[in-house]
C-alpha cells in the first residue's frame, strides 16, 4: 500500500514551521546551540506511539546529529504507517536511533541502526536499552558504505536516509541500495536533503521519485525501487 498524498499535503505547514525554526539556528557557530534551543523550548526526543510510547530518548549535544523532533517525526510516521507493521527497517545515518526505535515501537519486525560516530552509537545503545528493543534492533558502527556492504544479503521495507548536509552521501547510498537490491519491490526510502533540484534529478537515476516536499531549503523525498 502506498502513502496517502492528501496526508502529505496536510502536514506541509507543520513541517515548514519545524524547518524554519531549525534553520534559524546559527550553524556556523560550533557550539551547542541546537541542543540548547531544544532544551529552551522544552522539546525532547521521545517515542511517539506504540510499545515504547512516551519514552524519552537521549540525543547528542552539539552539531554531530540533527535531532528529528516530534513535530516532524509524528507526521512522517503517519505518512508511512502502512509500511511499518512487520517491516524490516534500515536507519542508515541513525544519530540517536530514534527512527529505528519508533519503527519497532509501532510494529516493525526488526531494524538496523547504523552510524559512523562512536558517540552516536553509545547514544543509540542507551536508547535501545531504555526501550527494551535489544532483540529487535541491530546496531552497526561503520561508515555507510561498509554498513551497506555488510547488509548486502538483506532486503528492507523502509530505509531512512538523513545524511550530513552538503555531502553526496545520500545519492551514493541510494546508488548502492539500488545496485545491491536492498529495497524490497514495494518498499520506500525516506530521504532528507537540502540540495538543489539538480541533485534530486540525479537521484532519479537510481530510484523512483514518488513524492517531494519542500520546507524552506530542506526537501523530503519519498523514493521507490527502480528496476
Amino acid at each position: 500500500m502506498m502513502y496517502n498524498k492528501s496526508n502529505i499535503h496536510n502536514i506541509t505547514e507543520l513541517l515548514n514551521f519545524y524547518y524554519i525554526s531549525v534553520n534559524s539556528i546559527d550553524l556556523s557557530n560550533k557550539s551547542n546551540k541546537i541542543y540548547n534551543e531544544i532544551k529552551r523550548r522544552g522539546e525532547y526526543l521521545r517515542v511517539i506511539s506504540g510499545k515504547a510510547r512516551g519514552t524519552k530518548l537521549e540525543t547528542l549535544e552539539g552539531l554531530e546529529t540533527r535531532p528529528t523532533l516530534d513535530r516532524v517525526k509524528e507526521p512522517l510516521f503517519s505518512i508511512i504507517q502502512a509500511y511499518i507493521y512487520d517491516a524490516k527497517v534500515l536507519d542508515l545515518f541513525s544519530g540517536s536511533g530514534a527512527l529505528a526505535i519508533e519503527s519497532v515501537s509501532r510494529g516493525a519486525k526488526s531494524a538496523v541502526a547504523c552510524d559512523n560516530s562512536r558517540k552516536a552509537i553509545e547514544i543509540i545503545k542507551q536508547n535501545v536499552k531504555k526501550t527494551h528493543f535489544e532483540n529487535e534492533i541491530k546496531i552497526i558502527n561503520k561508515d555507510y558504505k561498509k554498513a551497506l556492504e555488510e547488509l548486502e544479503n538483506e532486503k528492507f521495507d523502509i530505509i531512512f536516509l538523513d545524511p550530513p548536509y552538503k555531502t553526496n552521501f545520500g545519492i551514493e547510498a541510494i546508488k548502492i541500495i539500488n545496485d545491491r537490491n536492498l529495497l524490497l519491490e514495494d518498499g520506500i526510502i525516506v530521504f532528507e536533503t537540502d540540495q538543489e533540484e539538480e541533485y534530486i534529478e540525479d537521484i532519479e537515476k537510481y530510484a523512483i521519485l514518488k513524492d517531494l516536499r519542500k520546507y524552506g531549503r530542506v526537501k523530503l523525498a519519498f523514493l521507490g525501487r527502480k528496476e
